[in-house]
């Protein structure tokens, strides 16, 4: 007759092993979504920034305005809907927000040349992996980090928003040097609070919640990584 303490062992091993091949696949994806977010972000912005008239036409115009701070009511508008929004929904919402954020950093072809930002968007790439890397493998429970580098982005944004009337070359110096460390930072928190969501909610098999879960967690790791790649550019960029 089989071992009940045996048979018990091999059902919480199976068990395991499966939540540890959905933890990768819920990683995956997210991965996977936020990379094709950033091609269509990279695509717009390339196909506008290396276009003299249409550059002209938004960023000569007060219609830059519309274009700079729309990303970010769109960003807080799908947060704040998102158990509203079926999963397909919250997915086009997301590569919309994504082409939206192209446009609105499209002049940066105009202000620097193609080599600085590709290899800013290199150095940056291998930051992001190592950072995302380690939140995903650490041991040390990183969430405490959360509230201070969430205050540390609303700081940002006012900071950054109050500089463009002073024109501060000063101020924009230390929102770049504590952007790059605040998102650094959120990028680590990020993969390992997104990896804990998952594990908490794997009894659960919601397969509605595990999609928004991802499309949300995808666009976390994006806006971090795109952050992160500007702030640098404001260090690497050669300038036309």
């Amino acid at each position: 007759m089989a071992d009940y303490r045996t048979m018990g062992t091999v059902g919480v091993g199976s068990r395991s092993a499966n939540i540890d091949a959905g933890l990768k696949a819920h990683m995956s994806k997210i991965y996977g979504l936020m990379s094709i977010a950033m091609l269509i972000t990279g695509g717009v912005a390339f196909a506008v920034g290396t276009n003299e008239a249409l550059l002209a036409a938004i960023f000569g115009t007060p219609l830059r305005w519309v274009v700079m701070f729309a990303p970010l009511v769109v960003v807080f508008a799908m947060g704040a809907m998102i158990n509203r929004l079926s999963a397909g929904a919250a997915q086009l919402v997301f590569w919309g927000f994504s082409a939206l954020m192209g446009l609105s950093i499209s002049y940066i072809f105009a202000v620097y040349t193609g080599i600085s930002i590709a290899q800013t968007f290199m150095v940056t790439a291998i930051a992001f992996a190592g950072l995302s890397l380690y939140g995903y493998t650490t041991k040390k429970d990183i969430s405490a980090w959360g509230s201070f580098l969430i205050m540390g982005v609303i700081g940002l944004i006012l900071a950054s928003i109050v500089n463009i009337f002073l024109a501060s070359p000063a101020l924009q110096f230390a929102i770049s040097s504590l952007g790059v460390l605040i998102f650094a930072g959120l990028t680590a928190y990020d993969t390992q609070r997104l990896k804990n969501e998952y594990l908490q909610m794997a009894n659960h098999g919601e397969s509605e919640w595990l999609a928004k879960s991802a499309i949300m967690g995808a666009l976390s790791l994006y806006l971090n990584f795109l952050n992160m790649f500007m702030f640098l550019l404001q260090f690497m960029g050669g300038r036309e």
